[in-house]
């Protein structure tokens, strides 16, 4: 098995990133044991909207991976990088060339500004993995829906970034009862909290509602 390094290296490059890629994609660890889901982002400056997949794959029983060599006790995991399309290509084509043998099943990728082409180039080369594009701003939508016919990729509305994880999630619940459970008793639940709030607001009218909500901190 290729050794790499995972100590925080203040000195890191890009091309240790690389090499780090390669080796775990040439490791011989079983798929239960890596990231399912791979969240990448075009600048450290887009954390704050793909926080939304995070959450939701929090949410959903995932843990995050940050050593490939030791995944932590959830049988569903994801992983977070930054990889820029324009500053770092060489990045984006390692990770996403390595996305299948590194046992990712569907990979969240979000960018921003006008040329946001982080998910489309992923998604042209981890094909056939599945990629969800995240326009991070409202003017990045147009850069990363257009894809021609024949280069498919999914993606959310702006800032939609748990929307994108609910849908990894579905499209590994496919292979997974397990994870259809979790979606289900999500969906259960959002409904249970409409139905919740239609009651309250209809018996306690709309200032006593209101009154409620502002005690409640919503």
């Amino acid at each position: 098995m290729t050794e790499y390094t995972t100590d925080g290296d203040p000195d890191a490059t890009v091309q240790d990133l690389i090499d780090r890629l390669h080796a775990e994609a040439d490791s011989e660890f079983s798929a239960a044991n890596t990231p399912d889901v791979g969240i990448i982002m075009g600048s450290d400056s887009d954390l704050e909207v793909m926080a939304g997949a995070h959450d939701a794959l929090d949410r959903l029983g995932f843990d995050e991976q940050t050593d490939f060599r030791d995944p932590p006790e959830a049988r569903f995991t994801y992983e977070t990088y930054v990889v820029s399309a324009h500053r770092t290509p060489e990045l984006l084509y390692a990770y996403g060339e390595t996305a299948a043998d590194r046992g990712l099943d569907v990979v969240i990728a979000g960018a921003g500004g006008k040329s946001a082409d982080l998910p489309n180039m992923t998604a042209s080369i981890a094909y056939p993995v599945p990629v969800i594009g995240v326009p991070v701003q409202e003017k990045s939508v147009d850069s990363v829906i257009g894809m021609p016919t024949g280069a498919p990729i999914v993606a959310v509305d702006a800032g939609k970034s748990f929307n994108a994880a609910l849908s990894a999630v579905q499209i590994l619940g496919r292979e997974h009862v397990e994870l259809q459970d979790r979606l289900n008793e999500y969906h259960d639940a959002l409904v249970s909290d409409v139905a919740r709030d239609s009651r309250d607001l209809h018996d306690s009218g709309v200032a006593g509602y209101r009154e409620s909500r502002g005690a409640d901190g919503g």
